[in-house]
């Protein structure tokens, strides 16, 4: 390891062109880290070479980008266009402004470990070749022309659950493109949106391997499985596109009226049956049903005095924001007891844990902006604010675990400029306990990228040396689609490492759309599923 010298990371975009919000993203948090270093940013004069896109692909990407991925401009605030150019008249000839030539010999002079190429067309082979690292790019950086982009219209088109983020390295002047990391999101209803959503997320994934790589020097990509980059959409592809896209919006429009109308609310129920996380079966649960002034997703169980008291995240038909509520067993049925916690700002997930004999509550408050760990007063309704951390930023699903004499707070932040999306990253974090009074961040974080894997679904589990991890399966467009169950391989303030073993989808009972929370105590397990 090497912790003293940075990163030498060159940047090549395209010359004549605006850079977009991703790219000024990705520059400036290259010059914020300390152990990376900016060293040059190469302009390519013919970046997208031969291809060009169809008019029709070109008017109508430019049209849809407006109305559905609109987004404001990025103010960078360390990079600056005028200090850090190396403006080259022609990458493939080899000749630059200054005189020098982008070839292996000129970037070795350079010192270069890396280039992250943010356009089709990259630097020579020679070049490539003194890389110690190689050439980065993503896979929608290939998916481009002059006039549009087309990443995400084969998704959208097939109906895809969810489309990939793929980054990966050209090294040795080799032309095999070897995968550094991948994630999945969720679909969109549009390529413009969905392709906007997946720059912005491309930059966590990016800034995350960059600083992997400056930790440890370590750097063996696999082989892709998937090499095709895709082909921009035909003329009958645009059309049939164009109705998918016209039907989304509709829908989305309807839902919106409702929403204002408040006519509209998501419609969760409960299951219950026996069973622990890794051997529990939906299909024999029973159903404990919603009415129109008691709907109840996000369960938490929890035993006290021999009794199984089941906290949720309660609202009405039409509401636009809920509360915390608390319900008791009586066998398989739960028997009201009353509000735990209403704030003026929307409450859910309350994780209900204890830590010696004191009982503490972390609702989901990310309206609030910050995270907040009430303790009990007096069990279960009267709760006094106990702690708070991450003010100004919005955790959603926190959870606190102990592991080997440890506590590690796991939770859902956003890092957004335009989309604001707590599904696709998972921070960790070591703590001191529940008082949050010393925090220290990961140094993978996020551990976990993309929408398939990171939301945390419920508490974190030890059964029998191993840790089980519930997550949502955000995907089909669908928030809350299916539930995960993960196994943590890993958990080192090094190191994070965990594998799917089980997933729940909405099959297990007949019309539902979702699932997307587990919870168990006592040989009773409990899911929320979406009507």
């Amino acid at each position: 390891m090497n912790e003293t010298k940075p990163l030498r990371v060159g940047v090549l975009v395209a010359r004549g062109r605006a850079l977009e919000n991703w790219e000024l993203m990705i520059l400036d948090r290259i010059l914020a880290t300390p152990r990376l270093e900016l060293a040059a940013v190469f302009t390519h004069p013919y970046p997208f070479g031969e291809n060009k896109a169809s008019k029709l692909l070109s008017w109508s990407a430019r049209l849809e980008a407006r109305a559905l991925a609109r987004q404001p401009a990025y103010s960078p605030k360390y990079f600056n266009s005028h200090r850090h150019f190396i403006d080259c008249y022609d990458i493939d000839a080899g000749t630059s402004r200054a005189g020098s030539s982008i070839t292996a010999a000129f970037l070795s002079r350079l010192k270069l470990d890396l280039v992250i190429r943010m356009t089709p067309k990259g630097i020579p082979d020679d070049a490539n070749a003194a890389l110690p690292f190689g050439e980065w790019a993503f896979n929608f950086c290939d998916q481009r022309t002059a006039g549009a982009d087309w990443f995400g219209y084969a998704d959208v088109l097939a109906h895809a659950p969810t489309a990939d983020l793929v980054l990966y390295a050209k090294c040795g002047g080799k032309p095999d493109r070897l995968e550094i990391a991948r994630a999945a999101f969720n679909i969109k209803p549009s390529a413009a949106r969905l392709s906007a959503f997946v720059r912005e997320r491309s930059v966590t994934l990016l800034m995350r391997e960059l600083a992997r790589l400056a930790d440890t020097r370590r750097f063996s990509p696999a082989a892709i499985a998937d090499s095709a980059n895709g082909h921009a959409p035909s003329f009958g592809e645009l059309l049939r596109y164009g109705c998918i896209v016209a039907g989304s919006v509709s829908a989305i429009a309807l839902k919106s009226i409702k929403a204002k109308l408040h006519a509209d609310s998501a419609v969760w129920t409960l299951y219950t049956g026996r069973g622990q996380i890794d051997d529990f079966d939906p299909r024999e649960a029973i159903e404990i049903p919603p009415s129109d002034n008691s709907i109840k997703a996000d369960p938490f169980l929890f035993q006290h005095e021999s009794k199984c008291y089941l906290f949720y995240e309660a609202y009405a038909r039409g509401d636009r924001k809920a509360h915390i509520a608390v319900g008791c067993f009586e066998g398989d049925t739960l028997q009201p007891v009353g509000v735990a916690l209403e704030r003026p700002y929307h409450l859910s997930y309350p994780f209900v844990f204890r830590d010696g004999d004191q009982i503490f509550m972390i609702p989901e408050t990310h309206q609030a902006r910050r995270l907040e760990i009430w303790r009990c007063r007096q069990f279960p309704l009267q709760w006094e604010l106990h702690a708070t951390a991450f003010e100004g930023q919005s955790p959603a699903d926190s959870i606190l675990t102990r592991h080997e004499g440890k506590w590690w707070l796991f939770t859902n932040l956003s890092d957004f400029h335009a989309y604001e999306d707590h599904c696709s990253e998972l921070y960790l974090f070591e703590v001191d306990g529940p008082a949050l009074t010393g925090i220290k961040p990961h140094k993978r974080n996020p551990v976990v990228i993309g929408s398939t894997d990171a939301r945390g679904a419920g508490r974190i589990f030890e059964q029998q040396g191993r840790l089980l991890r519930p997550s949502q399966r955000n995907s089909h467009g669908v928030y809350g689609y299916g539930l995960n169950i993960m196994e943590i391989e890993t958990l080192t303030q090094e190191d994070y490492r965990e594998r799917c073993i089980r997933t729940i989808t909405p099959a297990f009972k007949a019309g539902l759309h979702g699932c997307h929370h587990f919870d168990a105590t006592g040989g009773r397990y409990i899911v929320d599923a979406r009507l």
